[in-house]
């Protein structure tokens, strides 16, 4: 390594790692007041505490990264030009490329670290937050009763103690019982107590002197006359035991956030992906199945076919089902244990991929595309005693498909034959004239008219509802698409940032010619502003589906990069932004200009 090299680059990592500190603390502490009143007050170990910000740490600093490479390259750049070292290396006839090399080097590093650190460490991470996270909002406050205010931190009991003449000590106690659980039919008053604790903490006895037990009877079935009981027992000395289980942090087992996408990598969720897939698919299907059964007119001349794509995604989807199914009845029968992840189940993937593309070549190669088609139109292959099915498949009595090595593959419409879709061609019959007046004639009573009023607009009540309840259902299925569409796009352009931020920061730094935490912190907020905002509107686009998850996601590095180019175009050839006589230069071109027009187009008025 060069010198130079060594120059910058060791001018770049101090910064560097004095920024990302400072950065994480600050999101640290910004995550940390979301939870304040959660996760403080509740008598917690202090080890859960570090454990809990140890994992915060590692869950921003994808976020803290960017930041920290856009400030710290600006800090790197800015000293060097405000020392001259920047010129002096210019004038030796290095370029501002070949001098940010070195830290460009190190931002890729960086970046691929970044992008790994995304993918396996922090969804691990954002796991173990969750769940320790939910096991301290569930647990309850640390036990302290104050004076004059009712405490419910012990489940079924109200306690209000007037005053206290120290921690053990009580002064007129009133406690209502709701273990119960019928309201407050059991009041207990007392002079004064006693609370000690006992048996490593574990419970807690409270003592009352001089009091008195109220008890209210429940009400009796029978009358509204019947009068209610009340027990009411004096005491000298009464002993209450409490249990403060409730007060222990109780750890849940992980496993419950298993459906959350913050905790998935790549591989996780691009088989989620792949399931939503399939069950939009499923869906599409359905609706196509069943919405001929509900235009009975409709049905009788033409049919409604779905699309060649979604009948072969629909078959493939099949097949995969049902080679599973022998596969898993194979191992029962063998009694081997039933591991997806075994070399079994890893063949049978393959040939059931296979036996997928050949299911769909053979069937769907005469299908037809349209959607409505007469019925006098239907080919061949759309009729169910004349499609060939392949070899080892056959339909059970449900319609659903199955392997046998005698029959070959089903049509569509057997295998959907409960979802709607008819396989029997309508047999028209011939009606004499008079059969067709008299057929007319019943039109025509009042009573039938408003009978076919009735059931017509049911009927369309019912497909409406139909409709629309399948519309919301698609489109939550394609909301959490779109979701975890973004959630592994964002794997990606949160690490791209900090290369992003390094091409902006860099040049700027050079153009600017200052060092230090006062024009480079203000510079680098604003850009990281504008990067934070860019990236929620962008995610927020992909997510309700104004616009394609991967633009969304991508939508704020897109946005930032010409900034760089632009800067780094200036940089090369030392451009003043950032100081007053660039920008009056500027207004004194402009003015010149606007007056040689002026000159011009008054000589033009006097030759004329």
């Amino acid at each position: 390594m060069k010198k130079l090299d060594k120059l910058v680059l060791g001018s770049f990592l101090s910064p560097f790692l004095l920024t990302f500190i400072v950065v994480d603390f600050i999101l640290l502490t910004v995550n940390m007041l979301k939870y304040f009143d959660e996760i403080f007050g509740k008598d917690l170990p202090f080890m859960v505490y570090m454990e809990l910000i140890g994992y915060f740490v590692i869950s921003i600093s994808p976020m803290a990264l960017p930041l920290a490479v856009l400030l710290s390259s600006l800090m790197t750049f800015g000293n060097l030009g405000e020392h001259f070292e920047l010129t002096a290396i210019k004038s030796s006839g290095i370029s501002l490329n070949r001098t940010m090399l070195p830290i460009g080097v190190f931002v890729a590093m960086v970046t691929v670290l970044a992008f790994l650190s995304n993918n396996f460490i922090v969804p691990r991470v954002n796991l173990k937050t969750f769940s320790l996270l939910y096991d301290i909002r569930m647990k309850s406050p640390a036990f302290d009763i104050k004076e004059g205010v009712f405490y419910n931190g012990i489940p079924g009991y109200s306690i209000k103690v007037n005053s206290k003449l120290d921690e053990v000590r009580l002064k007129e106690v009133l406690i209502y019982d709701h273990t119960s659980g019928q309201g407050n039919l059991h009041v207990i008053t007392a002079d004064s107590g006693r609370m000690e604790p006992f048996f490593n903490d574990s419970y807690i006895m409270l003592t009352l002197y001089q009091g008195n037990s109220y008890r209210e009877g429940t009400g009796r079935r029978g009358g509204r006359n019947v009068p209610q009981t009340l027990d009411r027992t004096e005491f000298e000395t009464n002993k209450m035991v409490f249990s403060l289980d409730a007060f222990d942090l109780k750890r849940t087992p992980e496993n419950l956030w298993s459906n959350s996408k913050s905790i998935k990598n790549i591989g996780e969720i691009q088989v989620d992906l792949d399931s939503m897939d399939r069950e939009l698919n499923h869906w599409y299907y359905f609706n196509y199945a069943n919405t001929e059964a509900s235009y009975n007119y409709f049905g009788r001349s033409r049919k409604l076919v779905p699309p060649k794509e979604i009948v072969d995604k629909k078959m493939e989807t099949d097949s995969l089902k049902n080679l599973k199914y022998l596969a898993e009845q194979q191992n029962n029968e063998n009694g081997q244990p039933n591991d997806p992840r075994s070399q079994a189940n890893s063949s049978l993937s393959n040939s059931s991929s296979d036996s997928a593309n050949q299911i769909i070549a053979d069937t769907t190669k005469n299908k037809s595309d349209t959607l409505l088609a007469p019925e006098g139109q239907r080919t061949a292959a759309q009729n169910p005693e004349t499609v060939t099915k392949p070899l080892g498949q056959s339909n059970d009595s449900l319609g659903n498909l199955t392997v046998n090595q005698e029959q070959n593959n089903p049509d569509l419409r057997e295998i959907n034959k409960s979802s709607g879709l008819k396989t029997e061609v309508p047999v028209l019959q011939e009606l004499s004239a008079a059969q067709e007046q008299r057929l007319d004639s019943l039109l025509l009573t009042p009573r039938y008219s408003t009978s076919m009023a009735s059931v017509g607009l049911t009927t369309a009540r019912n497909i409406k509802n139909n409709f629309t309840t399948n519309k919301a259902r698609i489109n939550e299925v394609m909301r959490n698409y779109r979701n975890f569409k973004v959630a592994w796009y964002q794997k990606y352009t949160q690490s791209l940032a900090c290369f992003v931020m390094f091409m902006i920061g860099a040049p700027l730094g050079a153009i600017i010619k200052k060092g230090g935490l006062g024009m480079p912190v203000l510079l680098s907020i604003i850009f990281f502003i504008m990067y934070y905002m860019l990236t929620i509107t962008g995610e927020k686009w992909g997510k309700e589906g104004l616009s394609d998850p991967l633009f969304g996601t991508f939508f704020s590095n897109l946005a930032l990069i010409p900034f760089g180019l632009f800067f780094l175009r200036q940089a090369r050839k030392d451009a003043r932004l950032f100081e007053p006589d660039f920008y009056l230069g500027f207004w004194e071109k402009l003015v010149k200009f606007y007056q040689q027009k002026v000159r011009r187009k008054k000589l033009k008025e006097d030759v004329l």
